[in-house]
């Protein structure tokens, strides 16, 4: 995951200055090095860490902090701010037309993931209750209209081509075909290249006098760092680009893009890519990243998450079921769905407070573990799943074999099932007597 490394370091530079307790003006200036260095070593631009630190410094050195009674949590707290401040201070949101078609035109350099990316935004506009229609305008990279529409199909969402005529025309065409069937988003998988080239631009150029669009986003690989900042310098000074989408955030990257493309372009980073899944594509949050890269976690986000992934319905009746003590592995089953609907454990353990990527190094919260879980549930019969006490040793030996997995793989899951069972009555207890109607979200036995 992005920024594990920079959270690291950043992390033992602030362990640091809270075992000192009143901090001297050296002691400041000692941290900030550190924190330039760390920086540094992530990817971001130096004359972004440069005006950065002043920035913190300044602040540090300070009566704000001199004369605070926990010195070091307030140099903490001035970062937090700075960084947020480097991303663009808070969310930047999509400028929707009030009346007609908003367009949407996608640019970038071939390989960034743009035609994926397209899909992800449309299906994220849709589920905000939007009818996008995928415009397939790329027709020099080969296989990439199939692959727009293989996309779309995955989606539900309608893609328009008109095969390998003109760029401009296909534009055109779409917004008409558009108008004509209700859609009120247009979104333009346009052309890249391998590099920034004059005949590149000068089409977009063209695409975007002829369509106006609402939006000209540019989606770029995070993993390419400071090349990342140079390709969306170039970009916007020719189009003018209202924002930006970093994609491959959730690959071993230094992250120094994310850092560092707000300052130098000034255009807001809009999304996110946190995946490969067409679910993984995020609005970006300048403060929760902030907070994410000093691990105080993203709790918000979490939430978020957990919401769009549980359904209501069936919380409603795991609920109903923790009453009447009748939760059993079916419902085990579906907790386990649900939390693979939220994404990645790691993502979701790295939200919570205290647990920064290097405390959850030696946890054992593999995915594979999910997919054996799941095997095993499988490999039950129903009066198992409903009846898990029968589940003696002949038959952990059958579920065993017939699941691809170990005896001791089994009885792992069984304890867990018990240990969650035991939990979510303990929950219930719990929220006795507080006030009816309350949505809870449902709880991950991890």
């Amino acid at each position: 995951m992005a920024f594990e490394a920079l959270s690291e370091k950043l992390a033992n530079v602030f362990k640091k200055l809270k075992g000192k307790g009143k901090l001297s003006e050296a002691d400041v200036k000692q941290a900030m090095r550190e924190v330039k260095l760390a920086l540094l070593e992530a990817d971001v631009n130096f004359k972004v860490v440069k005006d950065l630190i002043n920035r913190i410094s300044e602040r540090a050195v300070g009566q704000e902090v001199m004369e605070s009674l926990t010195p070091a949590q307030q140099v903490v707290k001035i970062v937090n701010d700075e960084l947020t401040q480097l991303m663009g201070s808070k969310e930047s949101k999509l400028n929707f037309k009030p009346n007609g078609i908003t367009v949407i035109m996608m640019v970038g350099l071939q390989g960034s993931g743009k035609t994926t990316t397209s899909g992800k935004l449309g299906r994220h506009l849709a589920n905000s209750g939007k009818r996008p229609l995928l415009v397939a305008a790329d027709i020099y990279r080969p296989a990439a209209i199939k692959q727009l529409q293989v996309v779309g199909e995955k989606l539900s969402l309608p893609v328009f081509t008109m095969g390998e005529q003109n760029p401009v025309d296909i534009s055109k065409a779409a917004l008409e075909y558009a108008k004509r069937h209700n859609n009120d988003v247009v979104i333009i998988d346009t052309a890249g290249r391998l590099h920034i080239d004059e005949e590149l631009m000068q089409e977009l150029t063209d695409i975007s006098q002829a369509v106006n669009p609402n939006e000209i986003l540019l989606v770029v690989d995070s993993m390419t760092g400071q090349d990342a900042v140079n390709v969306a310098e170039e970009f916007n000074r020719r189009l003018k680009l209202t924002g930006i989408i970093l994609t491959k955030l959730d690959g071993d990257t230094r992250g120094g893009a994310a850092l560092s493309v707000k300052a130098v372009t000034g255009c807001p980073i809009k999304y996110v890519g946190l995946g490969e899944k067409l679910e993984d594509l995020e609005p970006f949050h300048p403060e929760r990243m902030a907070s994410r890269i000093l691990g105080m976690g993203d709790v918000l986000t979490l939430i978020e998450k957990a919401t769009s992934a549980f359904d209501l319905k069936k919380a409603q009746e795991l609920e109903q079921k923790i009453k009447s003590q009748s939760f059993d592995l079916n419902d085990f089953m579906d907790q386990l769905h649900q939390v693979r609907k939220m994404g990645s454990l790691d993502q979701i353990l790295g939200m919570i407070p205290g647990l920064s990527p290097q405390k959850l190094q030696g946890l054992e919260f593999d995915e594979k573990g999910l997919v054996h879980f799941e095997a095993i549930i499988n490999s039950m019969t129903p009066e198992e799943r409903r009846n898990p006490s029968i589940i003696n040793g002949s038959r952990r030996k059958r579920i065993a074999a017939g699941s691809g997995t170990s005896i001791q793989e089994v009885n792992r899951l069984l304890k867990q099932y018990e240990q969650t069972r035991k939990m979510l009555k303990q929950m219930q207890d719990f929220e006795k007597g507080r006030k009816k109607g309350r949505i809870k979200l449902p709880f991950f036995g991890f």
